[in-house]
């Protein structure tokens, strides 16, 4: 592991930060000041989900990764209370029809999105335990498909199709990653994508969502935005679809709010850099020290990386209009926390195989000489 590497991976990483700061502080004014009367009011919360975040980062940066496997106990009882939160959430007050938030005080808390970290945690601990055993059914597919699927159905009810649909394609892929072979795969990956289409075409807002064009509002006002900015944008805090044209302007369409006062050239920069922030994580996985810690650092990245790029593709429309953070981005505690934490564990992994490397060398030397 060259130390190189990580220092990339921070700048880049401290480069979402920065350029997600500035344009949320501008997309979130007309919003903030409409339901707190203060232009800053959603900018000096995400300031001190922003503190809590860095916090958790270096915690966990510092945290040996391989606990998690040693003591695999850690791994299980967080899997354990996150099942739990999610469960709890379901009897929670409803917010436009669904049950997401536990409320202590004045924290709101995103059960969902913790469990996707749980999920890869725990799907790391087991695949890297199984060994070559992930080829055989029971062990490589079938188990893993289970610990998936009991936290993807209370997250289904909630209902948060895009949650588990992040939770089952970075469950996969870890499987894939694994050795699990595809065949094993296959019966579990189709028997989740026909509940969640069930439960899709039961449920008549998603339905409205998917073909009715008065629903794809948030949508053609999000392309208006992106139209609007043409090259060079319109200039930092002139964005027209923030007032109030885009409902969404400071959570899931942020991006069309930079587009809009940045231009094209925010948007070809943003999607480098989320780019950047992946290759640079694979990189990391490949001169990990051990299994356990590429499983770890892949699903980790790839957490933020599909959210990303699925957040982009439905702002253009490429996607179905599906409610899901731009991390770094959006506004949001729980979704900046957890990719504080996603990060702080691919750095945990890169600093301890440097460390593991650094080391091994050092005991060739001396036995040598």
């Amino acid at each position: 592991m060259r130390k190189s590497a990580l220092l990339w991976f921070g700048l880049v990483v401290t480069a979402l930060v920065a350029l997600g700061l500035v344009v949320l502080s501008s997309a979130s004014e007309a919003n903030a000041l409409k339901h707190y009367g203060s232009a800053y009011a959603y900018m000096i919360r995400q300031g001190a989900y922003l503190a809590g975040g860095i916090v958790i980062c270096a915690a966990v940066a510092l945290f040996d990764y391989h606990n998690w496997r040693d003591h695999e106990v850690l791994a299980w009882l967080m899997y354990a209370v996150i099942l739990g939160l999610l469960v709890a959430v379901l009897f929670s007050r409803a917010i436009n029809g669904s049950h997401r938030w536990l409320n202590f005080g004045p924290v709101r808390l995103q059960p969902s999105e913790l469990a996707k970290l749980a999920t890869v945690i725990v799907l790391a601990v087991w695949l890297d335990k199984s060994g070559w055993r992930v080829e055989l059914f029971l062990r490589g597919a079938f188990w893993p498909s289970a610990l998936i699927g009991v936290v993807a159905l209370p997250i289904l009810f909630e209902p948060d199709f895009g949650s588990v649909m992040v939770v089952g394609a970075v469950g996969f892929l870890l499987m894939f990653v694994s050795g699990t072979r595809i065949l094993h795969m296959v019966p579990f990956a189709l028997a989740g994508v026909a509940v969640v289409v069930y439960k899709v075409l039961t449920n008549a807002n998603r339905v409205e969502r998917l073909f009715n064009e008065r629903a794809l509002y948030q949508v053609n006002m999000a392309l208006a935005a992106i139209g609007n900015g043409g090259i060079w944008g319109v200039g930092l805090g002139d964005s027209m679809q923030k007032q109030l044209y885009l409902p969404e302007a400071h959570t899931d369409f942020v991006f069309a709010v930079g587009a809009e006062e940045l231009g094209i050239v925010f948007s070809v920069f943003a999607v480098i850099l989320f780019v950047a922030f992946f290759s640079l994580s694979v990189y990391i996985a490949r001169q990990a020290s051990d299994r356990f810690g590429r499983f770890l650092v892949v699903g980790m990245s790839f957490l933020i990386f599909f959210q990303a790029m699925f957040n982009i593709g439905v702002v253009c429309k490429a996607l179905p209009t599906k409610g899901m953070a731009l991390p770094f981005f959006s506004y949001g505690g729980t979704n900046l926390l957890s990719a504080f934490f996603a990060v702080g564990t691919i750095l945990s992994v890169g600093i301890h195989s440097y460390r593991d490397r650094v080391h091994m060398l050092g005991r060739k030397v001396l036995t040598r000489a």
